[in-house]
This record gives C-alpha cells, structure tokens and sequence, in this order.
C-alpha cells in the first residue's frame, strides 16, 4: 500500500470515528449544520464564506456592517513576523502559483511581498524575477521588461534578468535591444544554453526581416522603373488622359500598362467604353490594344444586332481634348486618333471611350453635341 493510500485511509478511519449519529428524537443533521436547514442555498454559501476555509470572496465585514474579525485575524497573521519572513512567505505563496500556472494569483502574491519593503537584496530581487516570469507567460512584456530593468540596476551580472528581458524584447520584436543584452548576458556565463538559443533565433529573426526588407526595396525599384517607362511610353506617343468628375464605375480602378513593361516601344494596353447614344447603352472591353480599328472592336462586342447596326451602316467618333467631336475611320488604328496633333482625342479615366450610331442617327446627335456640357463634366487635365 502506497503512503498516500495510507493517508486516505486512516481519514476516512478518523471520519467514520467521528461521525454524527443522531439519539433518538434528535435532528438528523448535526447541530453545527442543523440551523442552516430552512435557509436557501444562497444564504447558506453566504454563510460558509464566512468561514476562512471556504472563502470564495473576502467580505469587508462580519455581515451585519460591522468588522470581520476573523477576516483581519488572517491579515495579521499574514504580515506577522520581521519583513523578510514577510515578503518570503508571499514569495512562497506565489511560487505555489506560478507552479499551478496560476500567473495572476502570482503575482499579486509577488507584488505583496515587495510592498513589503524588505531590506533583504536577494529576497526583493527573487520577487522581481518571478514576477516578471509571470509577466512572460501573460504576455504582459512591458512590466516584464520594467523588472528586469530594477534587477538589472542592482544586479548587472544576473543572468536570469537578462534571459527573461531578451525574450521580453524578442517578443515585441525590438530585436536589437534584445540581441544586446543577450549577448552581455553570455559575456557574465558563456555557457548559458537558453540565452545561446534565444539569441540564434534573435540572429535568425533578423535575417528574415533583412530579406524581405531587400525583396520589398527590390519590388519598389521595379515598379518605379516600369512606371518611369510606362510614362515615358505615353508621353512619346503625345497622348493626352483626362480625368471625368464622375468616371464610369468599370473605370474606376482601370490602368494602362505596356505589353512588355520594360519596353516603351511595346503596345499600349486599356480598356475601352463602347457607348451607343441613340439606345443609351454601352459596350465595356476589359483590355484592348492601341493599334485595334474600331471595326475589330465593334467585331467583339455587336452580336444579334437589327440590320442597322451592322458595320457598314455605323460611324464612329471620340471626344477631343477641347470638348468637340471627331469622326474616326473604321478601319485606322485607335492610336492615330490618340497621337493627332489635329483635333487631338485623348483617353478619358485610363480608358478608351469611343461612340458608336447608326448613319441615319448621327446629324441629329452632332447637332445636339455641347462642348460646354462636355468639358463641365471633366475633372482635370494632365499630359
């Protein structure tokens, strides 16, 4: 038989020896319990709080808005004897919480213990370490950080202090603060596994940033250097881009690029917005060329369309940068209407907008055209 099965026995021995057993007539509880009877539950759990060993919370007072005797007989108790018996047994106390994972508990019990104001060095720099281990595991880094400090102040050789300050650092990734005081660290006790560890993974973390520090720095002088060709592509070209107040909702996250990205000579890709004013409808191509002809635009987009809206009896116009009209060939590439000096057409919102009516329609349209609705609705101009 084990020593605890021993134990178990001999109290269950000692409770069967003193055990209630009511005489005849007598209540069947014992009288220590015989008042609470006709109490509810809640009256009686407040009972029993009463009671050191079962307090779940500490009442100020006996109950009735007087002192609770008891309650600061156990006070006393507690701060009974010289400072560092004080501050040593709250100590003790949060070690038995630290060891149950109990961090909070622990710390109270550490805190206590350091109210104290022990004159003790050891014991006040026991309370310090622990209490900042506690701080470790709730992840509370800047009072684990804070203690670490006071040891440290008083103790520039503990190497404790500087492990649980290295990893405090680490944690909140102040990486170089925590590589420098590791390394102190491994200056007082160079064979100290944990801070060797630590400080690799440190050195490891750093490299991590470094890289991706270089791919970002790397991916930033990509996209300047292909925004620089991608401008100068425009600008070679003479096209002009126009900013609406109110750009078509298709439009807005649109963009133009090249082709080839690093060649300015490669073609110009955008969308396009096919409008058809006599039906109040439109036609939207995610990606088109500069050098496509209106006629293989219209190719893509008009399918089971009435007689009237075949090739041959549409015509084409673009706006021009002064808010006029011109008519565009069907077969010349887009990009001529783009680079004309004459009546230049520009892109509107990084996008190609072309007007598309059937012949017998366009005179009456033309003829309520507004240059000054037309430019009204422009934002800004850039080259």
């Amino acid at each position: 038989m084990t020593d605890e099965e021993q134990v178990t026995d001999a109290v269950i021995s000692e409770w069967e020896r003193r055990k209630y057993v009511p005489k005849p007539g007598e209540s069947t509880l014992p009288p220590q319990l015989s008042e609470l009877a006709n109490k509810s539950t809640a009256e009686v759990m407040d009972e029993l709080n009463r009671l050191p060993f079962f307090m779940t919370s500490l009442d100020e007072t006996d109950g009735d808005g007087g002192e609770n005797a008891e309650l600061e007989a156990l006070r006393s108790l507690a701060y009974d004897g010289e400072p560092d018996e004080i501050a040593t047994n709250f100590k003790n106390q949060g070690n038995d919480c630290f060891k149950a994972k109990q961090y909070k508990n622990a710390i109270e019990y550490y805190t206590k213990g350091l109210d104290v104001a022990c004159e003790v060095e050891e014991i006040n720099k026991a309370l310090l370490l622990n209490r900042a281990a506690c701080n470790l595991e709730l992840r509370n880094y800047r009072r684990c950080i804070e203690d670490c400090k006071k040891v440290l102040m008083t103790d520039d050789k503990n190497v404790k202090a500087c492990y649980r300050l290295g990893k405090a650092f680490f944690a909140v990734e102040r990486l170089p603060e925590a590589k420098e005081i590791l390394q102190y660290g491994l200056l007082v006790e160079d064979d100290n596994q944990p801070m060797k560890e630590l400080l690799a993974k440190i050195i490891e973390r750093e490299q991590v940033i470094q890289q991706k520090q270089l791919q970002k720095e790397a991916q930033e002088r990509e996209r300047a250097l292909r925004k620089s060709i991608l401008d100068n592509a425009i600008q070679l070209r003479h096209y002009q881009i126009i900013k609406s107040k109110s750009p078509a909702q298709v439009l807005e996250d649109a963009h133009i690029r090249l082709e080839d990205p690093l060649d300015y000579e490669s073609q110009l890709i955008f969308p396009a917005m096919i409008l058809y004013p006599s039906t109040d409808e439109f036609d939207y191509v995610a990606e088109t060329s500069e050098l496509v002809t209106p006629n293989e635009l219209l190719t893509m987009v008009l399918l089971d369309r009435p007689k009237e809206w075949h090739l041959k009896n549409l015509e084409c116009y673009m706006e021009t940068v002064t808010g006029g009209l011109i008519k565009v060939g069907k077969k010349l590439a887009i990009n001529e209407a783009l680079m004309s000096e004459k009546s230049k057409a520009p892109l509107f919102d990084n996008g190609l907008r072309l007007y598309v009516i059937p012949k017998q329609d366009s005179p009456l349209w033309i003829s309520k055209w507004n240059k000054e609705i037309a430019l009204s609705k422009r934002l800004f101009q850039s080259s």
